[in-house]
């Protein structure tokens, strides 16, 4: 039965619909009927540069995979032809003897099946050959057998030239009829279901070798590739939304396009937890009345998941929601023109990737709009750079997107992924970005109240941990957080029960006029009270007013912020030389903190570290770095992979853990006490890693039981002391892991 699909051609894409069609098979790589159909159209027209076959979902095929067609559709036509014009002299001759009659038979057989599957025709022209070298070999009618023998070779030799055949030559004696499976190796589509813009790769790389896989969320999964001769790692994403059957397709577009004929005005004002959740309803009863008219059966699971892929493609981000799901992507870049390249991400295990997921331009501009829409700032030619943020089920994400008037080929995109909870210290423990004698000291630091600067470059986790560093200060503290994008989960220390107000500065790159400037809301901040100072990141003139609030020491609490910087004196350089702070104002920091990403030695996979902490001593007055005010405390071994003590730190010398003993009735002038101290924040650090570990818990490495076991240490300390007289390390510790125990349910 030869298939006729109704087709046409658009923009040198060859659209073959078989919406409607009652065939199990239809794609290029499952289908001979279709194979022939298609080798049979691009016989006829050569402009072809794409295939899009659509049943569902749309299967393209890009123009590598159209080059592997037009080779045989041109051997096939070069076959017929010499078959049908250059016929031996004796043919009437060859014709009447029955035996050759029915090779010449089987000739025309195997040329009809080049379209249909070139590879076993390719083996059956090879065994033709063998069956007339051994009639050869009788001398029985020898001059027919190697005119024959002509036919054969030149099948033989024309359907080498091909890509297809020469990738599977060897293996020619393994294949068997109707067998698909060596097709699939070689054509690829690109999917899009048809209610979605976006376009995904269904399978890894042809000769890919998987090295890594795990579960983002229920359904939802990841692979990591090798691809032999290339250094970039493929990240392959396994969606539900990737492996629906023609019916929930078919429901999901019927339900996209009631919704957008019929979206009350109103959402448009929604914010975007509200928009969702509005979405949610109205997309679910849609559902359902749709698979009823149908006829269609969903169970409630089904019903649930349809619904969260229709949101996700409505009110939400699309393929954005899967990525920003997966807590080990640090950055998505979507790079203009839109389309013409996949989406690549960044991976905390191994570095840049490319992923199997191309978005579309419908997409890029349906983000821009909610981007303008959600942020209130422009993005359009004359306001070309936006910065906001993005907050989905799963993940958060700062936004940097740009247009015309800087891109030249429009929209593009990058994303830098912060997790939706804060970062905290044991979980940095559990990554080995830390170590518990880091989490000590620093805990120690902020009680102190003392002022920090997080330094490093960029993606090496400053700002994460800025936020782990946020949740060692007492609740009894109020904080306010200046940030020019919204990076910092705010929202989440209030649930936690902070008394926290952030404010929203201009920023220093878009330059929105309607926004306070930086430096301008530092002043005001200055003027709400006596309050935890967290400036998102230092870039500008605000620097300059931070500084000299804590010379002057406006401040009484720990002050912190972010700075972009790979060593103590680049920080001090950029603040006092490119910044513009006096010298005399910088001293009124005390600590860097350093972070930076590392690499393995093949320089495949990278590593965030803290790397050093260093405290800056007040007793210079040009250069801190020839006057040795630049003192480390924890310096990172690369060999033992971890902070190690100075000996500053170990001999007791360290000048801002001095001046916090000071202002400590039982600490002042027992640097032992002090130690002992720091050293049981560590433990405590520590512990709750190691039942995390021991019991299965990661849960209880999140914020929640963060703050709670840091306000039970203050609390069990006080404890102690007011019983006996002094902060006893091991007495408090017992008592915090007894009451630990029995608050994870191992008591």
């Amino acid at each position: 039965m030869v298939f006729n699909f109704p087709y046409e051609i658009s923009e040198n894409k060859l659209l073959v619909n078989c919406s409607g069609m009652d065939v199990t098979f239809f794609t290029i790589e499952d289908s001979a009927d279709m194979m022939e159909f298609i080798i049979d159209r691009l016989s006829q027209i050569k402009t072809v540069e794409s295939i899009v076959i659509t049943k569902g979902r749309d299967y393209e095929y890009d123009y590598d995979q159209v080059k592997l067609l037009y080779e045989i559709a041109d051997i096939h036509k070069r076959l017929t032809r010499r078959f049908r014009v250059d016929q031996p002299v004796n043919d009437i001759e060859l014709r009447n003897h029955a035996s050759i009659s029915q090779k010449l038979e089987k000739f025309s057989e195997i040329l009809k099946l080049i379209r249909r599957d070139p590879i076993y025709a390719f083996k059956k022209a090879k065994r033709m050959r063998i069956l007339l070298q051994i009639e050869l070999d009788k001398k029985k009618d020898s001059l027919t057998k190697s005119l024959l023998q002509n036919h054969v070779e030149k099948i033989i030799s024309e359907l080498k030239k091909s890509k297809i055949i020469q990738e599977f030559v060897n293996e020619i004696n393994l294949i068997k009829p109707g067998d698909r499976t060596s097709y699939r190796k070689i054509f690829r589509p690109i999917i899009r279901p048809v209610f979605m813009d976006s376009k995904f790769f269904v399978l890894p790389p042809r000769g890919s070798i998987r090295i890594e896989r795990y579960e983002i969320q229920k359904g939802i999964e990841v692979e990591i590739y090798k691809v032999p001769g290339k250094i970039r790692l493929v990240y392959y994403l396994k969606a539900p939304e990737f492996f629906l059957n023609e019916e929930e397709n078919m429901i999901l577009q019927r339900a996209r396009v009631f919704i957008a004929e019929n979206r009350p005005p109103e959402t448009e004002n929604l914010d975007l937890e509200a928009s969702r959740d509005f979405f949610y309803k109205l997309g679910k009863e849609t559902i359902e009345r749709i698979a009823s008219e149908s006829g269609i059966y969903l169970t409630g699971d089904k019903i649930e998941q349809l619904t969260n892929i229709l949101v996700r493609y409505t009110a939400g981000f699309g393929l954005l929601e899967l990525l920003l799901a997966d807590e080990k992507i640090t950055d998505i870049y979507i790079n203009s023109p839109v389309g013409s390249t996949p989406i690549f991400i960044q991976h905390a295990d191994f570095e840049e990737c490319e992923t199997n997921l191309y978005p579309s331009k419908e997409d890029a501009e349906g983000w821009a709009t909610k981007f303008r829409l959600y942020s209130g700032r422009p993005l359009d030619e004359a306001n070309p750079v936006l910065d906001t943020e993005l907050i989905v089920p799963g993940g958060r994400a700062r936004v940097a997107a740009i247009t015309k008037g800087l891109s030249p080929e429009g929209l593009g995109f990058a994303f830098r992924r912060h997790r939706d909870k804060p970062w905290t210290l044991p979980l940095f423990i559990k990554y080995k970005m830390i170590n518990p004698l880091f989490a000590g000291l620093l805990s120690f630091i902020v009680d102190g109240g003392r002022s920090l600067l997080i330094a490093g470059g960029r993606g090496s986790g400053k700002t994460s941990l800025l936020t782990a560093m946020m949740l060692e200060i007492m609740k009894k503290y109020r904080i306010v957080v200046i940030e020019d994008t919204l990076e910092i989960p705010v929202p989440y220390f209030r649930k936690l029960g902070y008394n926290i107000t952030r404010l929203k500065a201009r920023s220093v790159i878009t330059r929105v006029e309607s926004e306070l400037p930086a430096e301008e809301a530092l002043r005001t901040a200055l003027r709400l009270g006596d309050s935890v100072l967290i400036i998102g990141e230092i870039r500008s003139k605000e620097a300059l007013a931070l500084f000299e609030a804590m010379r002057i020491g406006a401040l009484a609490h720990t002050v912190a912020g972010t700075i972009h910087g790979e060593s103590a004196y680049g920080v001090f350089d950029r603040v006092v030389n490119d910044l513009g702070v006096p010298t005399t104002s910088f001293k009124a920091a005390d600590l860097i903190v350093l972070t930076a990403n590392l690499k393995t030695a093949d320089g495949l996979r990278r590593f965030k570290r803290v790397v050093e902490v260093t405290e800056i001593r007040k007793h210079w007055s040009k250069d801190p770095l020839k006057e040795n005010a630049f003192v480390p405390l924890l310096v990172y071994n690369s060999k033992k992979d971890e902070l190690q003590p100075a000996d500053t730190l170990i001999h007791g010398e360290s000048f801002v853990i001095n001046e916090i003993a000071k202002r400590v009735r039982e600490f002042y002038g027992n640097w032992d006490l002090v130690w002992d101290n720091i050293m049981l924040r560590a433990k405590i650090k520590q512990a709750m890693v190691d039942y995390s570990e021991k019991y299965d818990t990661p849960e209880i490495l999140e914020a929640d039981y963060v703050v709670e076991a840091n306000d039970m240490f203050h609390y069990f300390s006080e404890e102690v002391k007011n019983e006996t007289g002094t902060l006893d390390s091991k007495e408090i510790f017992k008592r915090w892991d007894g009451w630990f125990r029995k608050r994870i349910g191992k008591g």
